[in-house]
């Protein structure tokens, strides 16, 4: 599909504009702007989508897609800061 990723990308966290000495490393990056969090289990919830929304709020990214793969049909997410 030619869409423009970047698998297991570091994310620098910023606190208060601050940029930290520490990072997220997320499952990919997409067009440079879009986090995507991927799960294979029986049922996503509130610790997972957590967990996105930790990855907005601590880095300048505003979109995320948390996908799961473990149901028997496709579940997903999106996620706007």
């Amino acid at each position: 599909m030619n869409i423009p990723h970047i698998k297991e990308q570091k994310l620098r966290i910023y606190y208060d504009n601050i940029e930290m000495n520490k990072y997220f490393k997320v499952d990919f990056v997409c067009y440079d702007e879009i986090i995507l969090e991927l799960k294979a289990i029986s049922f996503m919830n509130d610790t997972d989508y957590k967990q996105v929304i930790n990855y907005l709020k601590a880095t300048k990214f505003k979109l995320a897609l948390l996908v799961n793969f473990g149901t028997p049909s496709l579940t997903y997410k999106r996620i706007v800061n």
